[in-house]
């Protein structure tokens, strides 16, 4: 039973985007909320988009981009790790690796490091894709790895964080956690910021570790789970983390979104919330997508509500990326919706596809870099009109 649930959520949302009023109703989940025509106050354009494979299909891996010095990195499981001009879509190399990549890419320090469904982590020049390590550890890896200051941190799937040496791949360190018996199928990414390293697990525990040696500075339950069975008592904290430098911020599925002080972890608010794919920060604002996929803006220092935006519940969104002055979300049809962050307002919209965007957008140098699961990837940059 262990990572299924979303595996079978995720199987159930790709029959209900082929017909979704038949099949909510015999698979007893909500019907996604039918789109309406917004009144555009941001100009969307598409610069390029790109075939990088055949996608991660039903496995619920949530791949999705890095991008960093002019170029964007993009993972296939099958089709393994291609670098691609930002500008331009244009392949500047690619790798065809023997292990299926499960994870996102890490990059960094010239590095870029992703994971396998076989539990190796792959280290590549960013440059020209030269092979440099490959460490095998002991769980399938599903989130991105991240680098700095000459370690790379990588996230097993079985409650294990590892620190390697970015040179040459070899253990430094190992932080290990049990898990509960039921979880989300993902892990959240590690943040690494200032030398620490923040963590989130599936028992709804956030954790900061020396980035050197490992070693746990603090444990801070974001949520604990209640209820009389597995399935009630998950409280995964399954997405991405988000960090001011004096506050870390976190969420958890059927728990609550919570900020605690980085030095300590003493909590600073929490508020009921569940969520799978994470949040970000905008200014005073914290941003979040729940579960019933409703993007709501909260303030940054009370949680208190700014605005909710309640058009797209249902559509199964991605985690948010600011673009601007607009965050930008995908959903389980191909759409993808820019909000603005003072009103919480529509204010554009377009189709990539008719496969699900599950993966959070990246956002570099003003560019939104999009990717649906059947492989495709598009790049996108957007204007007031």
């Amino acid at each position: 039973m262990r990572k299924l649930l979303l595996l079978v959520l995720l199987s159930s949302l790709s029959l209900v985007a082929c017909n979704k009023e038949r099949n909510a109703r015999r698979n007893n989940i909500i019907p996604p909320t039918e789109l309406t025509d917004i009144v555009a106050k941001r100009s969307v354009s598409r610069l390029w988009t790109r075939g990088i494979g055949d996608g991660e299909g039903r496995l619920g891996l949530r791949q999705g981009p890095a991008a960093e010095n002019g170029m964007v990195y993009v993972a296939d499981v099958e089709d393994g790790l291609r670098a691609l001009n930002a500008e331009t879509g244009g392949v500047q190399w690619s790798v065809n690796g023997e292990s299926p990549i499960s994870s996102s890419p890490g990059v960094g320090e010239g590095l870029v490091v992703v994971g396998t469904l076989e539990g190796e982590a792959l280290a590549f020049e960013a440059s020209n894709g030269a092979p440099r390590w490959t460490a095998q550890l002991s769980g399938e890896i599903l989130s991105a790895p991240a680098i700095s200051r000459g370690i790379v941190v990588v996230r097993g799937n079985d409650g294990r964080v590892y620190g390697l040496d970015a040179n040459s791949g070899e253990r430094l360190w190992m932080y290990d956690r049990n898990l509960p018996t039921l979880t989300l199928r993902g892990s959240s990414p590690v943040l690494v910021d200032a030398g620490l390293v923040f963590a989130g697990f599936d028992d709804g525990h956030l954790v900061s570790l020396r980035l050197s040696d490992g070693g746990m500075l603090w444990d801070q339950a974001v949520a604990v789970g209640e209820g009389r069975t597995d399935l009630d008592r998950m409280v995964d904290i399954d997405g991405r983390l988000a960090s001011t430098g004096s506050e870390v911020y976190a969420a958890t599925f059927q728990g609550q979104i919570a900020a605690v002080t980085t030095e300590s972890g003493r909590p600073l608010w929490g508020r009921p919330q569940s969520t799978y794919t994470g949040l970000a920060l905008v200014g005073d604002e914290v941003i979040t997508v729940d579960s019933e996929g409703n993007v709501w803006g909260l303030d940054r220092r009370s949680g208190s509500s700014l605005w909710k935006q309640d058009k797209l519940a249902h559509r199964w969104l991605s985690g948010p990326a600011l673009q601007g002055n607009a965050v930008v979300v995908g959903d389980l049809e191909g759409y993808l919706h820019w909000i603005d962050v003072d009103s919480g307002e529509l204010v554009a919209r377009q189709r990539l596809g008719k496969k699900p965007i599950r993966a959070t957008p990246v956002v570099a140098d003003g560019i939104a870099f999009v990717q649906t699961t059947d492989g495709e990837l598009a790049a996108y940059r957007i204007s007031n009109l």
